[in-house]
């Protein structure tokens, strides 16, 4: 297979990445806010599984093509940290966000009527509210502002992305071998939505966020959505790509050192996201 033919795959497998993860996860959101009663406000771990397990999915579908970043904080944390190659950066990014964007389209497609009516019977606007926007975008829970949200959104990208780099270490031990990481990795991210959601609805990934916003900003949404209020659009962008970079730092510098099969690894020998065939330079 040529270079060219294969980036053009791993570009498509991002994109479908993403676009999974919206589809389901948005899905559960819009069940989440836009119903009364709403099947998850008394059970909203099973709001955290779907966004997990539609990772899991996501994974599963995409991994043997890309490695299944479908992140760009990962994707810039690889870069760093495990030899992915810088000029896949940019590419994987726009695929990412272009697939959270298509993502979102789709969801909209499905629950259209639902919005308006529970926009029409709350009295809410898109532009001037931001009626239902939660459904598509992230935004600060109560009683959390915006350079809060930016550290939590820092700490909890960091999280995710030090379990990401634990779970596909090829030097530990301890780690599931490929095909049950995607499911762990699932559960690491329902983990942090189980924990952390409800401060600012756990965005951990500029692509989930942005693609959904920035089709809402053209879906009638405008400015609630871009810049949004107290111009919180950037904050799910730029606090988990500098997460990113503190989680797989932290891994690569303060764990990865000590594993004990460390030492007698072959020179040259870098870890992939997920082990196959297609991702063992990632």
């Amino acid at each position: 297979m040529s270079e060219t033919k294969r980036t053009i795959g791993e570009l498509i497998s991002e994109f479908a990445a993403v676009a999974i993860i919206i589809i389901f996860g948005d899905g559960a959101a819009a069940m989440y806010s836009l119903y009364d009663p709403s099947p998850y406000k008394t059970a909203y771990w099973g709001v955290c599984i779907v966004w997990g397990l539609a990772v899991t999915v996501a994974i599963y579908c995409t991994a043997a093509i890309s490695g299944t970043h479908a992140n760009p904080a990962v994707t810039l944390s690889l870069a760093l940290f495990r030899e992915f190659p810088w000029k896949k950066v940019l590419p994987y990014g726009v695929a990412q966000i272009a697939g959270g964007c298509f993502g979102a389209l789709v969801v909209y497609a499905m629950f259209a009527p639902v919005i308006d009516h529970y926009n029409l019977t709350h009295h809410l606007t898109r532009a001037g509210d931001g009626g239902s926007a939660g459904v598509f975008f992230t935004h600060p829970g109560a009683y959390i502002t915006v350079a809060h949200a930016f550290l939590d959104e820092t700490i909890l990208t960091a999280l995710l992305v030090f379990g990401i780099f634990a779970i596909t270490c090829r030097y530990n031990t301890q780690a599931p071998q490929a095909n049950s990481g995607a499911l762990i990795i699932g559960l690491l991210v329902a983990i942090i939505g189980g924990s952390a959601g409800y401060l600012d609805a756990w965005a951990i990934n500029p692509a989930r966020d942005f693609g959904p916003r920035l089709f809402c900003f053209f879906a009638g949404w405008g400015a609630s959505a871009i810049p949004a209020p107290g111009q919180y659009w950037f904050v799910p962008i730029v606090a988990p790509l500098l997460g990113g970079i503190i989680g797989g730092g932290a891994y690569h510098y303060g764990i990865r050192p000590f594993m004990p099969q460390y030492a007698t690894r072959l020179p040259g020998e870098s870890d992939p996201v997920i082990v196959t065939e297609d991702a063992r330079q990632t």
